[in-house]
């Protein structure tokens, strides 16, 4: 077992080694400088999704959405909020469905809000429909 973690920085997604008895510290990406964690979602778009999905040791947790989805724009401040209470044991990620159409169609997204966790460039479960923060964290938890 290794005692580091790949973490994808959310800005450049270079991929960072990170000691894991550090990782709750924060720590800063070597390339570009940015923190590696900000207890907040990051933006997923076709050219970072790849690289914090599968090259990343961290576990990803994305909510696929849409603006013009009402639930979706209720779920946003939850999903916010679950964030600062998963970091820095998973990377939570908002990848806005019509602006990134191909990949939710790789991921066949049919409703809107949906969550799929990834680890090691996998899906390995997905929970449809919107959620309080609450019961977002203890999904998370429960699947990861």
């Amino acid at each position: 077992m290794s005692d580091s973690n790949i973490v994808i920085c959310p800005a450049c997604a270079t991929a960072n080694r990170v000691p894991i008895e550090r990782r709750g510290a924060g720590g800063t990406c070597g390339r570009c400088h940015a923190p590696l964690f900000s207890g907040a979602p990051i933006v997923l778009t076709a050219a970072n999704f790849d690289a914090h999905a599968g090259r990343g040791d961290l576990p990803l947790l994305v909510d696929f959405w849409a603006e013009w989805c009402g639930p979706c724009r209720q779920m946003a401040p939850a999903f916010a909020a679950a964030a600062q209470q998963l970091e820095p044991a998973m990377r939570l990620g908002k990848l806005d469905t019509e602006a990134e159409a191909a990949i939710a169609a790789r991921y066949a997204i049919r409703s809107i809000p949906t969550m799929i966790l990834f680890r090691g460039g996998r899906e390995v479960a997905r929970q449809s429909g919107a959620m309080p923060a609450s019961a977002i964290v203890g999904w998370a938890r429960g699947v990861m």
